[in-house]
This record gives structure tokens, sequence and C-alpha cells, in this order.
């Protein structure tokens, strides 16, 4: 399959075959849904903690004696029916992350890529060369409609396009290593570089 190659500034720069392994898939949502949460379960911190009865700051000397009050029989303020008691089987820290094979994290990034082929929202640029002016970049992005656009450059992202991108609002820059599902499908519209489809095809065979 072929798809046409365009410089920064809009100017067509020839066409480019791309890998029907990695952009031609039939998309399947259980697939992306499985990796995307995978992702998010790993980036969540996990740091959530109450104190449980033997953690609040309370005597453990008897309350009141244990029969003839009428009411129920306790033992100490810390109990959880108590105000101020700690909480019975409430969060405590430990990881959301679980384990998803390299084969199958690899398989969700094409059917990420194979996605944005079939939604149209594909579009492959010679390299993103700039003199590092950030209004200039802005005017070009604006004419070339990319509103919120992750764009993927090689292995390592170009410095001068970097600085100008960085205050421009809905614009993410990963170099291919950090080609991830859940980034590609966050934004409209998917920017690769000729450069950066080298890597990735490197990456995913």
């Amino acid at each position: 399959m072929k798809l046409d190659v365009i410089n920064l500034d809009g100017s067509t720069a020839g066409d480019i075959e791309l890998d029907a392994a990695m952009f031609g898939l039939e998309v399947r949502a259980d697939i992306l849904h499985r990796v995307v949460r995978w992702q998010r379960n790993n980036a969540q911190a996990g740091t959530h903690k109450v104190k449980t009865r033997s953690e609040v700051n309370y005597s453990t000397k008897k309350i009141y004696r244990q029969k003839g009050t009428g009411g129920a029989r306790h033992g100490a303020r810390s109990a959880p029916i108590f105000r101020g008691g700690g909480v019975y089987k409430g969060p405590v820290v430990r990881s959301h992350g679980h384990e998803l094979t390299k084969k199958f994290r690899k398989l969700g990034l094409r059917h990420a890529l194979s996605a944005k082929m079939a939604a149209g929202e594909l579009v492959v640029i010679e390299n993103v060369d700039t003199e590092g002016k950030t209004a200039a970049l802005a005017k070009q992005v604006a004419n070339l409609g990319w509103k919120r656009a992750l764009i993927i450059d090689g292995v390592t992202v170009n410095a001068g396009f970097l600085k100008a991108a960085k205050n421009i609002e809905g614009l993410d820059i990963l170099p291919s290593m950090g080609a991830n599902v859940y980034d590609i499908l966050k934004r409209d519209t998917l920017v690769i570089t000729k450069a950066g489809l080298e890597a990735l095809e490197a990456r995913l065979k």
C-alpha cells in the first residue's frame, strides 16, 4: 500500500510503500483495549493508603464493661464501627500493573498503526528539519490542519524541531522507541517521519 509523503510546508515529496503487516491489519478493538489497559494500569501510582485498626492512635484499654450496658460488646475504640477507628479492608500501597507479553504488545502497536491508516489519520512526512522558530512552525502546523497530532521521529528527535514545537498546543513529539498504543489512539492525527518509519519497522520485525 502506498501513501503520499509531504514536507512541513505542505508540498509533496513523492510517495512511500507501507508494510501491510504494520498498516494493513483488520483492526481489533479487543487487542487495543488490552494493551491500553496494560499501559494505564502500569502508569497508576498505587500509593493510596488508609490506616487499619492496628495503626490508629487509640488506647487499647477496654472502653466499657463487658456486660450490663444493654449494648454491643466492644474492646477498643479503634474498631471500624467507631468514628476515627481503623478502616476495614481499605486500600493499601500496591502495584496495579499486570503482565503482557512482548509479542502481544507489538501486535497492539501494529493494530494502532493500522487503525490510523484505516481512518485516514496517518501522515508520512519527509523530515522535521526546522530553523527552531515556534511562530513559523505554528503557522505550518495550522496550514496542515494538525490540531491534535502525535509526531513520531527516528531514533532521536530533531533538536530544533523539539525546541520549536514545545509551546505549540496539541502537538506531542516522541522518538520511535517511545511510540505506544495509548498516545497514538489519543491524538486525532499520527505523523511519522521517514526515519521514524524505518525505526518502527526495525522495532516491529
